[in-house]
């Protein structure tokens, strides 16, 4: 007899998120749907507008990814008007790329993801010094390590819980048996969290130097970047360069090595491919290294059926995107150039329940070649160690030695986790030698931020790149020098995605298939795995009225 479960809201995550399962009489899950509960117009607001203030309203897609959003909107503008930004401008835009990869990055792990690890009350009970010869087994200096503070971090959880406001630790499946870490790996990670809640600042004011605020940074421009004082002002540099070293020591002492603990005593579900989903790994390419994007440092390809021994090439053109069990009008999967945003609420059955058989959420259903990808951290360290990438292949070999683990660990929910901790250094890697890139540039007399250009009367263009969640694709359509169509295909609506046409899951229904829930009425299990996607609604459902399907309008006196 088959039992319904229903998730919602998910919390720790932006937006509004419904996780229906079917478990079986061993509390396995057999069947799982994936919704996305409120719906914005974004893209449909952006029609009639000049092209080039695009980029500034796509931003409120969301208050997390709101870079990504700019960007991904000024390259489709500068692929729509056929410019290319100076040398200077790519470089900027890497850094400030950069600080959200690296901040967003820290907070998902301790501040969205970390209590889907690690229990907060069993670290009551650890020993302090057995908690600092943990870290030192882990790392040769870890971050803020010892008895005394580990103690003094223990005081304060005490103080919580004596007290009753648990605060963000409230409400959680403490004691619940799919824990797996000891009380002093509790203990250790558990002081990060706190203090990655002071070191996150710093990517938020790293972006800041350079885009003018966070978040909602202001100073990207079709054809480069407009804060041409900070970017050549040595004071603001080295400001940036000082914030940038003390956030790379937090992820080398203190990310990585907990992401080494996590990983030592949860080996077992990874190697067993919990959470693995669709099996098929998609990346556009991210980070330029050069100005035409011929070479990038996050790699752009596919990667199908897990072989790896045989990556493909990305062809655009096999992009689409479903929307047989989205609330949305139409019954052809059609590429983003030509992609329409209709609502067509249809709502829950009787019971209350999800329509799984028909319309249920307001994402679409994103297919390459037919098939569905899934996006993300993993997705492109899977497609750069497929394509031989030297540093990728480093720093995953590298940690599955000294974790013991088999490379296809990488296909389960804690080979996402950590995937997106790998990354997290090679991005922190590269950052320094931009700076110094952009220091060269300036002193050798090349000062260029911008290159002149008007709007075309009628043209296309996208803008495909790789931010911190995944694959991200603006695509716009140019008719009489204002937006004609506008369509984003974001990582999560690739994660999120419902059934197609076909009947095939999206990556997160597909990868709680066969997970064991130790308790039904704690399902810590399904947060856990949901959670390693790092899941962004209010970017992937582009305010309505579900009665009426009629966009709210405002105005403002």
């Amino acid at each position: 007899m088959s039992k319904r479960i229903i998730v919602d809201p998910i919390t720790r995550i932006e937006g509004h998120l419904r996780i229906e399962v079917e478990v079986d009489n061993n509390n396995v899950i057999k069947d799982a749907w994936s919704s996305i509960t409120l719906w914005r117009g974004i893209e449909t607001i952006l029609k009639g507008r000049d092209p080039r203030d695009a980029g500034l309203m796509v931003q409120r897609f969301c208050g997390v990814c709101t870079y990504s959003h700019y960007e991904a909107s000024i390259l489709a503008c500068e692929d729509a008007f056929k410019v290319v930004p100076p040398p200077n401008a790519r470089i900027v835009r890497n850094l400030i790329n950069a600080s959200q990869y690296m901040y967003d990055h820290v907070m998902h792990f301790y501040h969205l993801h970390g209590l889907d690890w690690v229990d907060i009350v069993s670290a009551l009970s650890a020993n302090p010094q057995k908690a600092v010869d943990l870290a030192r087994s882990v790392s040769p200096n870890p971050y803020n390590c010892s008895a005394t503070h580990y103690k003094a971090v223990q005081d304060r959880l005490t103080k919580f819980v004596k007290s009753g406001r648990l605060g963000p630790f409230a409400n959680a499946y403490w004691g619940n048996p799919s824990y797996k870490l000891p009380p002093e790996a509790n203990l250790v990670i558990v002081s990060h969290y706190l203090d990655a809640l002071q070191v996150s600042k710093l990517g938020g004011q790293m972006m800041a130097i350079f885009g003018g605020k966070n978040p909602h940074p202001q100073s990207l421009v079709v054809g480069g970047i407009s804060s041409v004082m900070d970017a050549l002002d040595a004071d603001r540099i080295g400001g940036y360069l000082f914030r940038f070293k003390e956030l790379k020591n937090f992820i080398e002492t203190a990310y990585l090595p907990d992401v080494l603990i996590a990983a030592t005593y949860y080996k077992g579900e990874g190697a067993a491919g919990i959470g693995g989903g669709v099996k098929n790994y998609l990346s556009y390419g991210g980070f330029p290294l050069k100005d035409d994007w011929s070479e990038t440092l996050l790699p752009r390809g596919v990667v199908k059926g897990r072989d790896i021994a045989h990556p493909q090439k990305l062809d655009e053109a096999k992009i689409t995107e479903d929307v047989t069990h989205s609330w949305y009008k139409g019954k052809e999967a059609l590429h983003p150039y030509k992609g329409k945003t209709d609502p067509d609420y249809t709502g829950y059955d009787e019971s209350g329940h999800l329509k799984g058989g028909e319309k249920y959420s307001w994402c679409k259903a994103p297919r390459y070649d037919g098939q569905p990808y899934e996006v993300g951290p993993l997705a492109r360290f899977i497609v750069g160690y497929a394509q031989g990438h030297k540093e990728i292949k480093g720093l995953v070999d590298s940690t599955l030695a000294a974790a013991g683990l088999p490379v296809t660990v990488l296909f389960s929910t804690l080979g996402r986790t950590a995937a997106r901790a790998l990354e997290t250094k090679l991005v922190a890697d590269h950052t320094e030698s931009w700076v110094n890139e952009l220091v060269a540039n300036v002193k050798g007399g090349d000062d260029r931020t911008w290159t002149r250009c008007d709007v075309p009367k009628n043209s296309e263009g996208r803008g495909m790149t790789e931010v911190p969640r995944g694959a991200l694709g603006h695509w716009i359509r140019i008719e009489d020098k204002v937006i004609g169509n506008y369509q984003a295909v974001v990582p999560s609506t690739w994660n999120c995605a419902p059934r197609d046409k076909a009947g095939k899951r999206g990556p997160y229904e597909e990868s709680l298939i066969g997970t064991k829930l130790a308790n039904v009425d704690q399902p810590l299990e399904i947060l856990r795995t949901i959670h390693s996607f790092d899941p962004c609604m209010a970017c992937a459902v582009h305010i309505i009225d579900p009665k009426t399907s009629e966009i709210r309008k405002f105005k403002v006196a």
